[in-house]
């Protein structure tokens, strides 16, 4: 605009000079300048004068008008460019190792939940520090040795006010638990394997566990660990019995975590094994497996192992689970078996059906609804089965999830005294960092 402007101006200077020579030459062909062309000509000047000066203010105003919104655009761009820059920018790291070439790492989280338990008589709440994943803090140390060997060490230390194994209706400050889940220092060779040693996962560990529904936060084939400090009570009378949730659900997994010499193969087309020797004369093995394709993702495992109990032999176990990717629907089994001299043997099956979907954009979000049978557990002449239903909520960006779980135990007993029900909703979130 301001161009076209300068243009008319231009264009008017022209006319009015062309106005004057025409008048000029038309004077000096007749030979006579009157007063009154005179004074119509100083007129006429004065005029398209008036009209320049006015148009030029107007020019003036515009090129002002024009540069401030350069420069009021200019600021807001540079406002917007700060504002992505600390939005994306990444959390500078300041973590560092005590050796040069040791690259160290500190992770962790922090697990709690409410339990509201009813027991056939009372209907309580209990605050607990969920056992399915308790809160812990891990340091873990990593040394490319060369470009095939790693050299690696973990330390990972569980504290958990209050866990939800111990908390029971008659004690429910359970105190503080600290527990020393990892001391390890390990080799890990790609072409060769990986062999670990000292305090962690033995080899059968996690065995009857594999998990692709995103509910195992709360919802897996442990389901004790979510309120295994509950008390049944007795059917007859308001007396509380010495079982718990946790004694009357196994799932029947593997040794735990222990000091051991865990080997582990290298991978091949999706499977390997694992063998470890573990502290008090115990030992296991195990085959794993992950892959995918065809639009679905799996992973399984099997394992057996000498917990070296009296009355006990070996134990058996495993599990799979099966993911179609495209709708979320997933599918996970579990069972355990574990043989016993003087009574019948325990066995455990467990079964989930879920789906995994994506309503909101920071997370998917997890449905699962499962049903558990115990035999033989506690004693041999007990069978108990339990059915379940969660929902988890993911925040991807903050290592966050929030849940919700249903549960319902049951526990026929063929001894005195039979015991009632316990129903329990679970309310909970777990913050990883």
């Amino acid at each position: 605009m301001i161009a076209s402007r300068k243009v008319f101006i231009i264009l008017v200077g022209v006319l009015l000079t062309a106005q004057v020579f025409y008048i000029s030459t038309v004077a000096a062909e007749e030979g006579t300048v009157d007063s009154e062309t005179v004074e119509r000509l100083e007129r006429l000047i004065k005029e398209q004068q008036q009209q320049l000066e006015s148009l030029q203010q107007q020019v003036n105003e515009l090129k002002k008008t024009a540069t401030e919104a350069q420069t009021e655009a200019e600021e807001a761009k540079s406002v917007a460019e700060e504002v992505k820059t600390t939005v994306q920018a990444p959390v500078e790291k300041v973590v560092t190792s005590g050796q040069e070439r040791v690259k160290l790492a500190i992770s962790g989280q922090v697990h709690r939940a409410v339990n509201i338990a009813e027991d056939g008589k009372n209907t309580k709440a209990y605050f607990v520090d969920n056992d399915a994943s308790n809160t812990r803090v891990r340091l873990v140390g990593t040394a490319r040795a060369t470009e095939d060997l790693t050299v690696g060490t973990k330390i990972e230390v569980a504290i958990a006010p209050n866990e939800s194994s111990e908390v029971s209706q008659d004690n429910e400050e359970s105190g503080d638990f600290f527990d020393q889940r990892w001391a390890e220092v390990s080799l890990d060779s790609k072409r060769f394997g990986k062999v670990s040693l000292g305090k962690g996962d033995t080899a059968s560990n996690n065995s009857a566990e594999v998990d692709l529904s995103k509910t195992d936060i709360v919802q897996y084939s442990s389901i004790a660990d979510v309120a295994g400090g509950l008390l049944f009570r007795q059917t007859n009378g308001d007396t509380l019995t010495d079982v718990s949730v946790s004694d009357a659900f196994n799932n029947l997994d593997g040794l735990s975590r222990k000091s051991r010499l865990r080997y582990d193969t290298p991978k091949f087309y999706g499977f390997h094994l694992a063998g470890s020797l573990v502290s008090d004369q115990r030992y296991d093995g195990s085959l794993w497996w992950g892959g995918q394709g065809y639009g679905f993702k799996a992973a399984g495992a099997l394992a057996f192992a000498d917990p070296n109990e009296d009355d006990t032999d070996f134990r058996y176990d495993g599990s799979f689970s099966l993911l179609h990717e495209d709708t979320g629907l997933n599918l996970t089994l579990s069972a355990g078996l574990e043989e016993r001299d003087n009574q019948g043997d325990a066995e455990n099956f467990y079964a989930k059906v879920g789906w995994l979907t994506r309503f909101f954009p920071f997370g998917e979000t997890a449905f699962g609804v499962d049903y558990t049978r115990s035999l033989n557990l506690p004693t041999g002449r007990d069978d108990g089965y339990s059915v379940g239903a969660a929902a988890v909520q993911h925040f991807e960006e903050y290592g966050t999830e929030i849940y919700f779980q249903y549960r319902h135990h049951s526990l026929d007993r063929d001894v005195e005294p039979s015991v009632q029900d316990i129903n329990v909703g679970t309310i909970g979130a777990r913050v990883k960092f």
